[in-house]
């Protein structure tokens, strides 16, 4: 059976995209830190971030510091952080979250499915406009 990721990228389930290339897809938590807070994802299911090749890991990471670069200019803050956790659904995955401290990483927030969309179009248009 397909992972819940697996069925977001496969537009099964609906999501708020952020980017997207060939591999990988990024798109907001539904359950954010913060504002601009985005999961990136290989679409090729895979339940561990380490059992990914390396050089799949390597091409996942340049993707995401990509996403991480439209979150920071979108959401102006002093870092995106990266965190690599992995327990809460059996799909490799990166949370990558804008920060001015650190311990805004022990909340969570809630938005409205307007405040979801806007956020996302807002990444998505920068990580568009680099890209190009």
């Amino acid at each position: 059976m397909a992972t819940l990721f697996t069925r977001i990228v496969r537009g099964e389930i609906p999501s708020y995209k952020c980017a997207e290339n060939n591999e990988f897809y990024a798109f907001l938590d539904i359950n954010p830190i913060k504002r601009g807070h985005t999961l990136v994802v290989p679409k090729r299911e895979v339940d561990y971030f380490f059992d990914l090749d390396d050089d799949e890991i390597g091409r996942m990471q340049v993707f995401a510091k990509q996403v991480a670069q439209a979150i920071r200019e979108a959401f102006p803050c002093r870092k995106v952080a990266q965190a690599v956790i992995g327990l809460e659904v059996d799909h490799a995955h990166i949370h990558l979250v804008p920060i001015d401290r650190e311990d805004e990483l022990r909340q969570h927030t809630t938005f409205t499915p307007e405040e979801f969309k806007a956020t996302a179009n807002a990444i998505n248009t920068i990580f568009e406009k680099n890209k190009a």
